[in-house]
């Protein structure tokens, strides 16, 4: 038996649980259908098969959800922490049990393929973990004393929060999110993406079989425009908390600003990867390559623009050319694949109406443009070159295994080129100048950049982008800033001189 033909076999016994039970609302620590009945059907992007029905939710269950998150806030926050770490630290555990089975899930789920997936739910685990071993400190403040007072700042949970993730990477962008969330004494209502809704559920199995309390996290599946308006708009919810669309962060926006709530969006991005002539084109061009065709290049922080400079451009883009014709494109449980089935038919259509729209602007096809004609969403990785940043393939996101190359002269023409467009996720700079490097970085304009590497994520560093790629930070501490309350208390240190009036 082949290693596809044996991961196929692990998937059956999964999949025939799933049609046989669905994916419903858990609320409270109980299972629970829509209350309107209303279901819809999920469906896998590898051949269009039937997984599973999902509860399609609307305003009624969102109520109910949030009411069981503020019913067992208080307790969660009062919750001693050393006994909420041991407790994130058991969801850890269950995740690394059942890893394999989340990574089949996932795999079928949203056409990843299992060379990244199988790795995904161990980062999953790493999530709970970095954050369990901090949630002792989540409340630590300051001293801050002035001459009359003892001032001490403290954090306290903010409450119930809205969690809504996307469906490129859902499993482990789920632990991101609610791990810390639970570790700063919060409770969740977690809303998944309607187009991935399995490991969803799986995690929210793991979490109360840990020891999580009932209520303290909830999940409501649904559409965004049913669920998800009516989680951003509860009053009972303190904070939403959400990865996606800019254009759907600007909707949330709008949605939750006569409760006042907070915010925190991870958006979109068109980031480019620099690369000067002085750098070491081997790396720079595994990292290139990497960066966007890896994930389906269904993800946020990929290097979607090359921004190659022309004294090097004709070698590198020959090399990049050979090799993302050469990119292995097929079934996501082959260990082999490289490149997987997009997530579903709609975002597939939109991903191959671009292969037109580069031709209408002048740009050349290089490798790919075209979908694999066979059953499931699969499309060639693709490179459009003789591009400039004014065209559409260059300032719109495509989300896909699609790469825009660009030619530069000068490092002045590299970052405005780099700094022209709406979004500012990430960007990935090359050379081996130092005083290069540093004046470029001080000058780009993105949350993240890395030099000499693709992205590489330490959880204690700040994550997150400017302009329409998103507002705040998550990992390490900027992650319990959101969630948390920041409160001050001033203890006098004696008999300050205080004005009288009306005596």
């Amino acid at each position: 038996m082949s290693d596809l033909e044996n991961n196929i076999a692990k998937l059956q016994p999964i999949l025939a649980r799933l049609r046989e039970t669905g994916v419903m609302n858990r609320i409270g620590g109980q299972d629970a259908p829509a209350q309107s009945g209303a279901i819809f059907a999920n469906h896998s992007p590898v051949d269009e098969s039937h997984i599973c029905d999902v509860a399609k939710s609307g305003a009624a269950d969102i109520d109910a959800a949030a009411q069981a998150a503020k019913a067992a806030f208080p307790a969660w926050r009062d919750f001693p922490a050393a006994e909420r770490k041991k407790v994130l630290h058991a969801i850890a555990d269950g995740i690394v049990a059942r890893a394999e089975e989340i990574a089949l899930a996932e795999c079928w789920d949203t056409g990843q393929a299992l060379r990244f997936m199988s790795k995904a739910a161990l980062r999953g685990a790493e999530n709970f973990r970095f954050f369990a071993d901090r949630a002792a400190a989540a409340r630590d403040g300051q001293h801050l004393p002035s001459p009359t007072l003892m001032n001490v700042t403290t954090r306290v949970p903010i409450g119930p929060v809205g969690v809504i993730t996307p469906w490129n990477t859902p499993f482990m962008l789920s632990t991101w999110k609610i791990a810390p969330a639970l570790a700063a004494g919060c409770t969740v209502v977690h809303k998944p993406a309607e187009f991935s809704p399995v490991t969803a559920r799986i995690l929210m199995e793991i979490a109360e079989e840990a020891g999580l309390p009932a209520g303290v996290w909830n999940l409501v599946n649904g559409f965004g425009e049913d669920a998800g308006r009516a989680l951003t708009e509860h009053p009972d919810i303190r904070a939403i908390a959400f990865v996606g669309e800019s254009r759907t962060g600007s909707m949330i926006m709008k949605q939750g600003a006569d409760t006042l709530k907070r915010v925190h969006f991870e958006l979109g991005g068109k980031n480019p990867v620099i690369v000067f002539d002085d750098a070491d084109m081997d790396r720079a061009l595994d990292a290139a390559i990497f960066m966007i065709y890896s994930l389906n290049g269904e993800r946020c922080t990929s290097s979607s623009r090359l921004l190659v400079q022309e004294s090097a451009a004709p070698e590198f883009i020959a090399k990049l050319t050979e090799r993302v014709n050469n990119i292995r494109v097929g079934h996501p449980l082959d260990p082999a694949t490289e490149v997987g089935p997009l997530i579903h038919k709609v975002h597939f259509d939109k991903v191959c109406s671009y292969f037109d729209v580069a031709r209408q602007d002048g740009a050349t096809i290089a490798a790919g443009g075209a979908p694999l004609d066979q059953p499931g969403h699969y499309v060639r990785p693709t490179l459009f070159t003789h591009a400039t940043n004014r065209m559409r393939i260059a300032q719109e996101e495509i989300f896909g295994p699609v790469l825009t190359a660009i030619q530069f002269g000068t490092e002045d023409e590299a970052l405005q080129i780099a700094n022209d467009v709406a979004y500012g996720l990430t960007a990935y700079v090359w050379t081996n100048d130092l005083t290069r490097a540093l004046r470029f970085t001080n000058a780009l304009e993105a949350g993240m950049i890395w030099v000499n590497s693709e992205n590489v994520r330490h959880l204690p560093t700040p994550f997150g982008g400017v302009k329409a790629s998103g507002i705040g930070r998550d990992g390490g501490d900027w992650s319990f800033e959101f969630y948390m309350e920041q409160k001050h208390i001033g203890f006098a240190t004696g008999q300050h001189k205080i004005p009288r009036l009306g005596a």
